[in-house]
């Protein structure tokens, strides 16, 4: 994992989620829980078996009815390096209804229960950017204010945003600050 820049408690990073080292990984998943595709089933490869059977009891415990957009839920890391997965469902883009306010709650609800439980590292990746259609450079302003709004309540909680591609992350970086020359 590259490291392109950091500020404070906020690093972005260029490479594989699924190899961060740390507390815990944010898991864009899908209101099933059972995995799909994009960072959620690269999440649950590399987690293995026990991910999916952790995600199922949660169905059947606390979510019978799915993860709602913009919640949070917990389980292990399992064969990932990171200890923990936070699973958050982001919402899809509509060009007719302004869904910024689910897109903060993925991140804020994410960070309120990674300072509740103590950690210290955590990594997200790009929420609702892929399938799901929110536009990056949207989607950057509403991530970068919702963290410097809710970080300062955990000041020992470090986020990496971990960006698959150079690309997506420069756009990301472009919207936080002036990309250098």
């Amino acid at each position: 994992m590259q490291t392109l820049w950091t500020q404070g408690q906020i690093s972005v990073a260029v490479g594989d989620i699924t190899r961060f080292e740390g507390d815990a990984i944010v898991n864009a998943a899908n209101r099933t829980l059972l995995g799909g595709g994009g960072v959620d089933g690269a999440i649950h490869r590399a987690a293995g078996r026990d991910l999916l059977a952790a995600c199922r009891h949660l169905r059947e415990s606390e979510w019978p009815d799915g993860l709602p957009v913009g919640e949070v839920a917990l389980t292990a890391g399992f064969a990932l390096p990171a200890r923990h997965v936070i699973h958050t469902v982001g919402p899809v883009y509509a060009k007719s209804e302004d869904r910024a306010d689910q897109l903060a709650s993925c991140y804020r609800k994410s960070l309120e229960l990674a300072g509740g439980h103590g950690f210290e590292r955590i990594a997200f990746p790009a929420i609702s950017t892929g399938v799901y259609g929110y536009p990056p450079a949207d989607a950057a302003q509403v991530v970068w204010q919702t963290l410097t709004e809710t970080l300062p309540a955990w000041p020992k909680l470090e986020v990496t945003l971990v960006f698959f591609s150079r690309t997506d992350a420069d756009t990301f970086l472009g919207e936080v600050r002036p990309l250098p020359e």
